[in-house]
């Protein structure tokens, strides 16, 4: 008989129970199977939070919020609007996969079929080997400066055009190989190493964070702390359209790894542990960061002459060997942990779910780490413009994906779920649909991105080059309509679902 599943098991995380004896093995291997235990607390979810906003990239996007023209009340309204709208979504979609669970491509078998589902893996697969390879890269950067500073005759080897090949240099080839085969060998040893990982990560780089603080005001002095980055350039209503962008860029910041939290909701003992963890890594760590981030970043005009918004070039400039490298060290491991919470694992679940018995989870991950080095994302990463566009158009095709499953789960399935039909290959199983596939799903995140997507494409038409910010709202929107529309009044409305 076919179970139920309401509530979930809170034991340890590491171990995926057995297969039941009805599951299809083309559905399912020991990573992909439900976990029997579950013991993650708020703690481990607000240290996940913390590695994936204490980055490089993290401190640059916060900072470049302060430096848009606007108010530091105005900026900050933006962050707590942004960030809030991001807690709130991370709630709904951390609620299936702890109740079940199951990984983020498995609960999309509720929605898209148990042979649809590979449609949003193989989609955020690819999407993170991309930020995986960027995220790697920049951490390499970090690094390149602590080797050049310890090792002065190294300076040499970090020019491109004299030694490198494929647009990096000799050195950079070496840092970025190296820090590969560090993510990788704490990928392999499995999600209990990578918990211990993060847990360390995001506290150490606020030790920094403060220390670097401290630093800075005591050279410049209290007075010189500004909370704006740039004059103040809107005001009244001019000030909201730029508020809102800022909002909309929050929220396409953390778009990807609020896509697939169920990855890591599913480990939390609890959905009220799960929560808790959310608004401690969010709301209250993200403006903490953010006004650290800020401050920082001010003090450097005094102290340096010049406004300094990448965190590493800030320590490079201390008159300390010692701190110079902790500093670095400290967000290189800081950008590994965000690099393997958001853009590793994701991956090794979406690309393993593809092929279970030919693809482990090992395995998917290792597919991501090797696919990073061949899209050479220094590249991508040093032309802004394929960049911004890559920001946009990510936005315009996870958007649907995160409608679609929002919708299913809570408006068209009532959080019910079975759980033993999303491992079963019988034409008589609840999620089988249509040969697999539920049309529903297809055609509403095909219809979200594509809508999504045109104002990105077409910039220069009057009104898209506003409406490309708002490319992942637009997509959830109109992939959660149309899903909730075709699912329940159309010749594809979805049959079986619990009363």
């Amino acid at each position: 008989m076919t179970e139920m599943l309401t509530t979930a098991v809170p034991v340890p995380p590491q171990t995926a129970a057995p297969a039941a004896p009805a599951y299809d093995p083309r559905l399912t291997n020991e990573d992909l199977a439900p976990l029997r235990k579950q013991s993650w607390g708020s703690y481990n979810i607000f240290a996940f939070w913390m590695s994936d906003v204490h980055s490089v990239g993290g401190y640059v996007t916060a900072g470049s919020l302060f430096a848009l023209g606007l108010a530091s009340w105005q900026v900050l309204a933006a962050l707590l609007i942004g960030i809030t709208i991001v807690y709130f979504f991370c709630n709904l979609v951390a609620k299936p996969s702890q109740v079940t669970g199951v990984p983020y491509p498995v609960m999309c078998r509720s929605a898209f079929g148990v042979r649809g589902a590979n449609i949003p893996a193989i989609i955020r697969g690819l999407i993170a080997v991309a930020w995986y390879g960027i995220q790697t890269f920049l951490a390499s950067a970090a690094l390149d400066v602590v080797l050049v500073k310890l090792f002065p005759w190294l300076a040499p080897y970090a020019v491109a055009g004299d030694y490198g090949f494929l647009g990096l240099s000799l050195l950079g080839w070496g840092s970025y190989l190296l820090l590969w085969v560090v993510q990788a060998c704490v990928f392999w040893r499995g999600m209990e190493s990578i918990r211990r990982f993060i847990d360390f990560c995001g506290p150490a780089v606020y030790v920094v964070m403060f220390a670097l603080c401290g630093y800075l005001i005591a050279k410049a002095g209290w007075s010189a702390v500004d909370l704006k980055l740039g004059e103040v350039k809107y005001t009244g209503s001019a000030s909201v359209p730029v508020m809102l962008g800022a909002i909309a860029l929050v929220v396409s910041y953390f778009s990807g790894p609020m896509l697939n939290f169920g990855d890591f909701s599913r480990y939390g003992k609890s959905f009220a542990a799960v929560r808790r963890g959310n608004l401690l890594g969010l709301p209250v760590n993200f403006l903490l960061f953010s006004l650290l981030v800020v401050i920082t970043a001010s003090l450097t005009v005094p102290v340096y002459g010049e406004l300094i918004t990448d965190p590493v070039a800030t320590v490079a400039r201390i008159d300390s060997t010692f701190a110079i490298v902790l500093g670095a060290l400290t967000f290189t491991i800081a950008t590994i942990g965000i690099n393997i919470v958001a853009n590793f694992i994701s991956p090794a679940f979406d690309f393993s779910h593809v092929s279970p018995q030919r693809i482990s989870w090992r395995a998917g991950g290792m597919i991501a780490a090797v696919g990073s080095i061949l899209i050479t994302p220094w590249n991508l990463y040093n032309n802004p413009e394929v960049i911004h566009y890559t920001l946009e158009v990510l936005g315009a095709f996870i958007g649907p994906l995160f409608g679609v499953l929002i919708a299913d789960y809570y408006l068209v399935r009532k959080q019910k779920v079975i759980i033993d039909d999303l491992f079963t290959m019988s034409k008589t199983g609840t999620y089988w649909y249509r040969k697999g596939y539920n049309p529903a799903a297809i055609i509403a995140t095909a219809v979200g991105a594509v809508v999504a997507v045109v104002p990105v494409l077409a910039k220069d038409v009057t009104g898209m080059y506003t409406a490309a910010q708002y490319s992942w709202f637009i997509g959830c929107g109109i992939g959660f309509a149309v899903y909730c529309l075709l699912a329940t009044r159309t010749r594809s409305a979805v049959q079986g679902v619990p009363a």
